[in-house]
């Protein structure tokens, strides 16, 4: 799949400074909690590269999960209190699972973890409340989206779990503000600007589970976009797996990000996202 991506050349954007993986030799590794005394939390080192990241207000009726890997909708939630976990399951995973079938089409839809971001409140060890990630990543690889499937699959007791597998499947977060952004917004990398040499598979080690996800190091092929001041009504989709290896969009990366044109005072940002395996009709 390819376009002119001269048409994006031409959008309002910001200048900010991105985090990527340093290249090196070693596999990279990363722990989910606090690892053992003496032991880095990531052996990676990471640099910062000055980027131009563009308003994809101004083009959200032309984004796509199929070509750039991520989309946008206005979608208002019933949900009164995001920190209310029983709501969050009771209310919003049924919400969203009927917003990616109309958005994408998808036949099921299996929702299989979600993670709250609020730096304010976020204290590791004692809650479940994370801060933002400011570092460029993708929450899954060619391996590992189909070892979280299966690993889905089994949890959620699903049969002729092989057979499933044969059919095309996506990995795809939901990511929406419990309040409006003025913080540490989200920027998601156009997938198909992203080259294979890009993307750094690293083991993520949680206390009795390993998964591995991308870190990306540097390209100046790279397309960033954001969506301004995004509202609780709001919503962006983030491809992090696509089992099709067609040429279409597979992996968005996304990162954190400090916005140079954030109030002094802004309030730290507080965000959902739920992640997902979505099954599209044969």
């Amino acid at each position: 799949m390819s376009r002119d991506n001269r048409f994006f050349s031409d959008l309002k954007h910001v200048e900010a400074e991105l985090n990527y993986l340093t290249p090196m030799a070693e596999k990279l590794v990363n722990y989910a909690y606090e690892p053992p005394a003496g032991v880095p939390r990531s052996n990676g080192k990471y640099e910062t590269h000055k980027v131009p990241i563009r308003n994809a207000r101004e083009i959200s009726d032309k984004v796509s999960l199929e070509r750039q890997g991520f989309d946008f909708t206005a979608h208002k939630s019933k949900v009164s209190d995001f920190y209310d976990e029983d709501e969050i399951r009771s209310v919003y995973y049924p919400e969203a699972k009927q917003l990616l079938k109309e958005v994408i089409g998808a036949t099921e839809v299996l929702i299989f973890d979600h993670t709250l971001r609020n730096a304010e409140i976020s204290q590791p060890g004692e809650n479940e409340i994370r801060e933002p990630v400011k570092r460029v990543h993708n929450d899954f690889t060619a391996k590992s989206g189909y070892t979280r499937a299966r690993k889905v699959l089994t949890e959620q007791g699903i049969d002729n779990i092989d057979q499933a597998l044969q059919k095309r499947f996506a990995l795809i977060n939901i990511w929406r503000p419990i309040a409006p952004v003025q913080e540490s917004p989200l920027a998601v990398c156009d997938a198909l600007s992203i080259a294979p040499t890009d993307l750094v598979a690293g083991d993520l080690l949680y206390p009795n589970y390993a998964g591995e996800t991308y870190s990306i190091t540097y390209n100046p092929s790279h397309q960033w976009f954001y969506f301004p001041q995004m509202q609780e009504d709001e919503a962006l989709f983030i491809k992090c797996f696509d089992s099709a290896e067609d040429g279409r969009a597979r992996f968005a990366g996304h990162t954190g990000f400090d916005d140079p044109t954030s109030p002094s005072d802004a309030p730290p940002r507080q965000s959902i996202e739920l992640r997902t395996v979505v099954f599209y009709p044969e």
